[in-house]
């Protein structure tokens, strides 16, 4: 008897190092552009770890019962935006759908407020959809003066 090979759908296999055909979209258009970025490779710590010292229990999607985890340590919060200018001067993140419970505006806000913390001058765009994508590329080559 055969084995079935598992495929992925025809459209997410062109999609190369891209999560999303609309990340792939902006790539190819800044690449078309001569706009030097970097992808997914810039990370911010909008939130440093730490311990909670005092009594904290938790409960647990595999236990019924709540775990104690006083004085735990906290992961930081961290931000990986889609794309980066190589200069930092700018910041594109693409969003398609998002769930309602998808934490994204969340971190967006704590990213924000760590570029001003930070005093990080940088322009940031969230697009959505290609006409949007294109009209930020153009705003990166008149504001930013890259060709």
């Amino acid at each position: 008897m055969k084995k079935k090979i598992a495929r992925r759908p025809s459209r997410k296999r062109n999609l190369g190092r891209y999560k999303s055909a609309i990340e792939k979209y902006c790539g190819d258009q800044l690449r078309a552009a001569g706009i030097a970025y970097d992808y997914e490779q810039v990370e911010y710590e909008l939130v440093s770890g730490f311990r909670y010292p005092e009594r904290y229990l938790k409960m647990t999607a595999k236990k019924k019962d709540l775990t104690d985890r006083s004085n735990s340590k906290q992961l930081p919060i961290r931000y990986t935006p889609d794309f980066v200018a190589k200069d930092r001067s700018w910041v594109i993140e693409t969003k398609g759908y998002l769930p309602s419970h998808h934490d994204f505006p969340m971190r967006w806000k704590l990213f924000l407020k760590h570029l001003v913390d930070n005093d990080l001058q940088c322009a940031v765009y969230v697009a959505k959809n290609r006409q949007q994508i294109d009209t930020v590329i153009d705003d990166i080559k008149k504001i930013h003066g890259q060709q």
